[in-house]
């Protein structure tokens, strides 16, 4: 079945969370705190913070820092509180872009942010301008093993309840809805398979075919926002060339 995403795009965010580890896992920290102050600080009744800890566990977040942010969120964040913005635009060559935030200052977010658009070549839009290219989904990524079958496992993950399944060079990539991303991820859990990634994502309907470039312009920008304290995730339709590095 076809995929939504080139590994190519996954490959190199894992590789930015491997490079930027300690600010990655202030951000996953943050996130789980969230969960926990809007849903408890028990997972087997927040679906919200499991989905948390699975995609921090995926990012070899260490279990005693996720076991700090959860009680973090508990009783330590009393007087802060973090508000979820989504922002809206174009980058360099017309890519559309998403930019999803927790922050404790609109204010000085929406100027961040803005100011990253407008001095790297894009241009920070209005709520809805690009959302509506866009679908909510859940993304797990498994890495290729030795004796793997891949028709078994494209079996497996359907039946469970995945929307499509890819087979790409080094991973298998499982697209879930939003609602189904939880029992798929658990299932898949259950069964010991260790994950690239496990995320709930948005998942472009088209993509943009970018010139090495505008690859690199829409790049410097990406990660310019990615380096914002503020800043949660960054997806966006741009479909980099198969030879393109960071």
């Amino acid at each position: 079945m076809s995929g939504h995403s080139k590994w190519h795009n996954i490959q190199a965010k894992k590789g930015k969370i491997d490079a930027k580890r300690g600010k990655i896992f202030t951000k996953l920290g943050k996130e789980i705190a969230v969960a926990v102050k809007t849903g408890g600080a028990n997972p087997d009744g927040n679906s919200k913070l499991r989905d948390c800890i699975a995609k921090a566990k995926a990012a070899n977040m260490p279990m005693d820092t996720i076991t700090k942010a959860i009680k973090k969120g508990s009783g330590d964040m009393e007087g802060v509180t973090y508000e979820e913005i989504m922002y809206e635009g174009y980058g360099p060559a017309g890519v559309a872009m998403l930019v999803n935030v927790l922050t404790d200052n609109r204010n000085r977010s929406a100027s961040d942010v803005r100011c990253l658009f407008d001095r790297n070549g894009g241009n920070l839009g209005a709520n809805g301008c690009v959302s509506w290219m866009f679908q909510r989904k859940g993304q797990i990524v498994i890495q290729r093993q030795d004796g793997m079958d891949e028709d078994e496992l494209m079996m497996k993950v359907l039946e469970l309840g995945a929307e499509d399944f890819a087979a790409e060079e080094e991973v298998f990539v499982i697209t879930t809805s939003q609602e189904d991303f939880s029992s798929v991820r658990e299932a898949l859990e259950k069964e010991n398979f260790e994950f690239e990634s496990a995320e709930l994502t948005m998942i472009p309907d088209n993509t943009v075919s970018l010139s090495m470039e505008d690859a690199e312009r829409v790049q410097k920008l990406v990660d310019k926002i990615e380096d914002n304290d503020d800043v949660q995730n960054v997806w966006h339709n741009a479909e980099f060339p198969e030879d393109f590095e960071e």
